[in-house]
This record gives C-alpha cells, sequence and structure tokens, in this order.
C-alpha cells in the first residue's frame, strides 16, 4: 500500500495538495470519480471544504467529516477504515445515510440536534447494525460537532468516533465475574446457613423415613416421615427395638441385613414389611449406611406401597389392553359356542313340538358341552386378567396332583411317560384347589405338545425357603413356599419365547390347536394366591415350569371337608333371599330349590333387597349376585345384611366378580361362592352344605 501521508511536499498537484497526508484515504478521494457528485471536482471545492478535509484526513483521531445540509457527503480519515467493513469500497464520497443506513433511523436526531447548535457527546452508545461488517450489537463512543462557513451557515458536521464494542463486552464480562466474585464472597456464610436450613426442611418435610440407629437394634433419632407414613409417636419409636415394628416374615433378613452393617457393608434396596400404628404394613425399601469406628448406622427408607400398586394396575392395564384389542376373535368364539347351544335347543323344543321324544338326550347333552366350553373360555380370561375371585381352601398339593393322576396320563397319552415326586412333609398351601388343577393340567399339555415324539413329564413338588435374594429373583418376599415344577423333555423355548409366554393370546401352536390363553391364567391364578411362574429353559434341552405359592400356617382340610356330599332329591327347609338383577336367574333359582323344599323371596337389586332384610321376614340364606345396579353392589348388599341380621350366611354368584367386592378376592367366614355357570346340582349341594353348617 503506498502511504501518501510521507511523500514528498508539492507532490500533489497544486489544486489538491490539500489532501496530502492522508494515506489510503487520499488514495480512495483521487480514485472516485468526481464529475457527476454534487461537489464536483476536488480541486474545484471550497476553501472551507479543503480546509476541513485536510485537518480530518490528518488526525490520528478517528474522525468523518459530513459535508453539506441536505445530502451529506461522508469523509472518512485511514483510522476510521476498520469501522467500515466492506463498505469501505465505496463509502468515501457517498451519502451519509447511504453508508449508514441500518443507523440512520438512530443517526438522524443526533444529526438534527448537532445542526441546532446542541452538539453532544456519546459515550459506549448501543447500535444495532447490520452484520455485513460484523456484529449485530455493537457500542460506539463518539460526538457530533457542526461546521460553520464564513457567513455563519452551517456547512457540515465534525464527527469523532471510535468503536468501543469489543472494550464494552469484556468491561461486561470482567464486572459480572467481579459481581459474583463479591457475590460468592459476601454470601458464603448465608449460603452455608441455607443449606443447613435445606437439609433440616428435607428431614422434616420428606416422605422418606430417615433416622439413626444403633446396631443393638434402637433407634436414636427419626424424622417426622416416620409418625405419617407409619403412624408411630416419636416416642414409641425410640423407646423398643426396631424389630418390633418389622412383619414377622422379615425378621431373618432384617437380622442378617445388621449383621452385614456390623461387618461395615453397605446395604442398599432391601425390601421389608413395616407394620402401621393401626394394624396394616407398609412396603419400605431401605438403603443403610455404617458408620466407621462406631456402632452407628443411618438409614433411609421410601415407601413402595402406593408404587407398587400403581405398577400393578399398569401391568393389569396393559393386559385389558391386549384382551380388548382381540375381542374380535373372542366374540367369534363366544357366537359359535352360543349357536351350538341355541341350535341344539331349537332342535329339542322342534322334537318336543312333533311328539318325538326319542334321542332328546343327545341334544341336551350338545347344548350342554357346548356352555361348558364356553364357560371355560371365560375362567381362563378371568384368571389372565387377576379379576377371577378365589375360593381359597387349605389343601395338601400332594393328595391332590395324586388325584388328577390318572386323568393326566390319559391327557398326555400313550407315547408320554408320566412321574410324580411328591416331597415328604409337604407345607399346606391355601388355595383354590380347582384352579390349581387347571394349572397342573395345562403345564402337562403344554409338555405333551412340546415332545411331539414322545418324551417324559415329570411333576415335582419341593419345599423352598426363599431368602432375600432368591425371592428378589422369583419377584416375590422373601419366605417359605412350595413349588409344584413340571418338567419334560421337549424342544424348549428361547429367550424370546420365554420373555413372551404369559403374554395373552401368545401361542407357538399352530392355528386353531392354542388359545394363548393357558400360561395367562396360570400366572393370574399364581399371582392371586399370593405366588409366582417362572420358566426354566433352553432350546433342545426341555422346559421347566415352576408355580411358587406361599406356605400356610394350618393344616390341610381332609376330603370330606372339601367334597361334601350333593344330595339333589334333599328335602330343604329355611327361607332363602336371592337378589340378582338377570330374571332369569331368579327365576331359576327360585325354582329348583322350591323343588327341594326350600322357601324363596326374590329381589331384583340391592335396594329392594335390603328392604326385605330390613323387614320382619325370615331370611337363613342370603344368595347376592355381586355386580349388581343401581349403586348397590353385592358385597354392600352382605355388609347391610350382616349389620340387620348378624351371622346371616351369604352365598355370593358371579360371573367376574371383582376383587374389591368380595374382599380383595378373599372370602370372610359365613360366606361362599358360586361362579357362573353353574349346574343345578352344584346350586342344591351349596346350598344344602351352608344350611346344615352351624
Amino acid at each position: 500500500m503506498t502511504d501518501l501521508s510521507v511523500a514528498e511536499p508539492r507532490s500533489l498537484p497544486h489544486p489538491l495538495r490539500f489532501l496530502e497526508g492522508g494515506g489510503e484515504a487520499t488514495r480512495l478521494i483521487l480514485d472516485r470519480d468526481w464529475s457527476n457528485h454534487p461537489l464536483g471536482e476536488p480541486g474545484g471545492w471550497s476553501e472551507a471544504l479543503k480546509a476541513t478535509l485536510s485537518t480530518v484526513l490528518n488526525s490520528p483521531e478517528s474522525m468523518i467529516l459530513a459535508w453539506g445540509r441536505e445530502e451529506l457527503t461522508f469523509f472518512f480519515n485511514e483510522t476510521y477504515f476498520p469501522l467500515l467493513g466492506p463498505r469501505l469500497e465505496w463509502a468515501m464520497g457517498a451519502p451519509f445515510r447511504h453508508v449508514w443506513a441500518d443507523a440512520w433511523d438512530q443517526a438522524e436526531p443526533i444529526i438534527r440536534d448537532a445542526f441546532a447548535g446542541r452538539s453532544r457527546r456519546f459515550t459506549d452508545l448501543p447500535w444495532k447494525l447490520n452484520t455485513d461488517r460484523g456484529e449485530a450489537d455493537t457500542w460506539f463512543t463518539f460526538s457530533y460537532s457542526r461546521i460553520l462557513d464564513g457567513q455563519g451557515e452551517i456547512a457540515g458536521l465534525f464527527i469523532f468516533t471510535n468503536e468501543t464494542t469489543a472494550r464494552v463486552r469484556a468491561d461486561a464480562a470482567l464486572a459480572r465475574s467481579q459481581a459474583e466474585l463479591r457475590a460468592l464472597n459476601e454470601t458464603l456464610e448465608q449460603h452455608v446457613q441455607e443449606r443447613t436450613a435445606e437439609r433440616d426442611r428435607v428431614w422434616q418435610l420428606t416422605n422418606d423415613l430417615m433416622a439413626t440407629a444403633r446396631l443393638d437394634g434402637y433407634l436414636l433419632h427419626v424424622n417426622p416421615a416416620w409418625t405419617r407414613v407409619l403412624g408411630w409417636s416419636e416416642e414409641e419409636l425410640l423407646t423398643r427395638p426396631f424389630i418390633e415394628i418389622v412383619d414377622a416374615a422379615d425378621h431373618a433378613a432384617t437380622a442378617d441385613v445388621v449383621a452385614r452393617l456390623a461387618a461395615g457393608e453397605l446395604v442398599t434396596n432391601f425390601v421389608d414389611h413395616v407394620l402401621t400404628s393401626d394394624g396394616g404394613k407398609r412396603t419400605i425399601m431401605w438403603t443403610a449406611v455404617p458408620e466407621e469406628g462406631s456402632d452407628l448406622f443411618y438409614i433411609i427408607g421410601r415407601d413402595l406401597t402406593e408404587q407398587h400398586a400403581v405398577e400393578d394396575a399398569l401391568r393389569q392395564a396393559q393386559k385389558m389392553q391386549a384382551v380388548g384389542q382381540l375381542t374380535g376373535g373372542l366374540a367369534h368364539d363366544f357366537n359359535n359356542l352360543l349357536t351350538g347351544m341355541m341350535g341344539n335347543l331349537e332342535l329339542l323344543q322342534v322334537r318336543l313340538t312333533k311328539g318325538r321324544l326319542d334321542d332328546l338326550d343327545r341334544f341336551v347333552l350338545a347344548a350342554q358341552g357346548a356352555g361348558r366350553r364356553a364357560a371355560a373360555l371365560t375362567q381362563r380370561l378371568l384368571a389372565f386378567s387377576r379379576r377371577q375371585t378365589l375360593d381359597p381352601r387349605p389343601a395338601d398339593v400332594n393328595r391332590l396332583i395324586a388325584g388328577m393322576e390318572d386323568l393326566l396320563r390319559r391327557t398326555i397319552g400313550p407315547a408320554n411317560a408320566l412321574e410324580v415326586v411328591g416331597a415328604g412333609g409337604l407345607w399346606t398351601a391355601n388355595i383354590d384347589a380347582g384352579q390349581l388343577e387347571n394349572a397342573v393340567l395345562n403345564l402337562c399339555i403344554n409338555a405333551r405338545d412340546a415332545m411331539p415324539d414322545g418324551g417324559r413329564i415329570t411333576i415335582e413338588t419341593a419345599n423352598k425357603w426363599l431368602d432375600e435374594r432368591a425371592a428378589r429373583e422369583r419377584d416375590l418376599p422373601p419366605g417359605q413356599y412350595l413349588s409344584i415344577c413340571v418338567t419334560d423333555t421337549g424342544t424348549g423355548m428361547d429367550q424370546r419365547t420365554i420373555e413372551r409366554a404369559f403374554e395373552p393370546f401368545f401361542t407357538t401352536k399352530p392355528i386353531g390347536q392354542g388359545t394363548g390363553l393357558g400360561l395367562s391364567m396360570i400366572y393370574g391364578f399364581a399371582r392371586q394366591s399370593g405366588g409366582q411362574v417362572r420358566i426354566y429353559s433352553e432350546v433342545g434341552e426341555g422346559t421347566t415350569m415352576c408355580i411358587y405359592l406361599p406356605r400356610y400356617a394350618g393344616t390341610a382340610e381332609t376330603a370330606e371337608d372339601v367334597d361334601a356330599a350333593v344330595v339333589l332329591d334333599r328335602v330343604g327347609g329355611g327361607t332363602v333371599l336371592i337378589v340378582d338383577d338377570e330374571a332369569t336367574i331368579r327365576h331359576l333359582v327360585d325354582e329348583i330349590l322350591d323343588e327341594v323344599g326350600y322357601t324363596v323371596i326374590g329381589a331384583a337389586d340391592g335396594a329392594a333387597g335390603l328392604k326385605v332384610l330390613q323387614s320382619g321376614a325370615r331370611i337363613d340364606l342370603l344368595i347376592t349376585d355381586v355386580g349388581l345396579p343401581n349403586g348397590m353392589n353385592g358385597r354392600q348388599v352382605a355388609d347391610a345384611g350382616r349389620s340387620l341380621r348378624p351371622g346371616l350366611k351369604i352365598l355370593f354368584i358371579t360371573g367376574y366378580a371383582e376383587n374389591a367386592a368380595v374382599g380383595n378376592g378373599h372370602l370372610e367366614p359365613g360366606m361362599e361362592l358360586l361362579t357362573k355357570p353353574f349346574s343345578l346340582d352344584a346350586l342344591v349341594g351349596k346350598v344344602n352344605e351352608m344350611m346344615r353348617s352351624a
């Protein structure tokens, strides 16, 4: 670049010598075509313009000369170059409002003030500019002052200007850092106090159980959550061993945790059941940390009771969604069965109308068979959905399986060998015997189908004590269980099949040979009974299916207890109140019980039944459907009946029986359950049995 500022004097023609010393700015003036410019060629400019522009060009400060009154011609010196960016090539001599078009709205009022004699200085004034020259957000320090000619008229403006964006940003960053440092220094003590207050608030307000305890089993400090969640006062908690409020089934596992803490081990995710002051239980997951060199440890417990309930509800909803997606297929199956029942009954009616009484049993048996198949499909659906009401009784599982052995052998066929290995001294289980029989039968059918060329099926029972680790692997609380395992020598299952085995309607059998509900039904029965099902299998190595059921602390009922004789021709005595919104069922119960000698009173809903119970009529037995209309379900009718007539015997009849309606799936003493559809002899037998009981 040629530096004209150091050119020899008189290096320019005489009329242009006022441009000397301007360096590259002079070059820009000389290179511009001024022939059509309002100012004309530089040599003909006024002396005032030449003198003023010479001052600007030779100044070391960043300066602008805006010459004119209405249309300001833009001049600048070499120091000003960096502010223009790509505009530098054309800005010299251009109109001011074109050079800084993006700032003109902000600059124009300042220029008017300067022309009016109100010269001003601005420091770090923010400007919003186009980004062709750099950042849009910029800051400038400048001053505007007017230039008067010899007659006192306004000739232009002097503008001293510097962009201060970098310094403003640096100053702002420095100011922020200093402010942050001051704040940190000034509030350090306040932060400590706040953290302490926050810790205290957490201790006071959290719903997690927090405590300091000793290895001797006593609590030293507890937060208020203990009282909120469990109901015990602080005094009650601190004045007795903690083990006294732990469920007895968890005592051994809790003692093991204390031993691990004494050995200096950190314990996490330990789950037990803690008793509440009102007699309930809460499921708590604990983390415990020992303090090194002392007998103290710190514990935090989280109440999982509601979380488990929500998880169960979510799983239930997912299962119900799957059932809903296949409603069409189920409707098809039921329609086929209904066609069989209705068709055979119509044929029976035609035969009777024509007086043809021979071979009528064939149509009756066909209709009954279709009805039983429909009932079986319904039971499978209910068991899968875990809304099938159980009728649990203490049972000897070995004796139950032994009683099925002939049926199982006929079911699996002669190509398969069956071995039953019953554990000696097998514990009692409190279960619905019919559902367990159905589960074992389904497992044997699956095992048979997995061995198309024949093989061996082994049914084995055993007592199991599940510690914390083993119980966690099976998704069960620690404790005593009995297992019923069915093992085959068949094709086995891969991991993907095992993961989907309990899904509704999932089957690996050919179309028409499996509903996909068998294992789902078994899973539903086991979970509702407080147990679990697990699959152990490898492809080509066979499969073992194990049902785990909680041990029942009692003795099993004898066969005579369970299978009371049903005598259909026995003459009954007493009055029965039947509450059912289905008229055909009321009339059916009325007819059959009247036939064997009972007096029957009918009611179409809970309110009508309650009126009968409130009357002076003799009622020896209440039979009620669980699902009743008009706001009062069967359980509510039963509770009202018991309050009016203590000791009233109650028989629930139900086609689905929501758990809550009959006490979470379990019946109180003096209550029995009969599941629809039921046979007439089953109804009479159950009524006779209940009437005979004290």
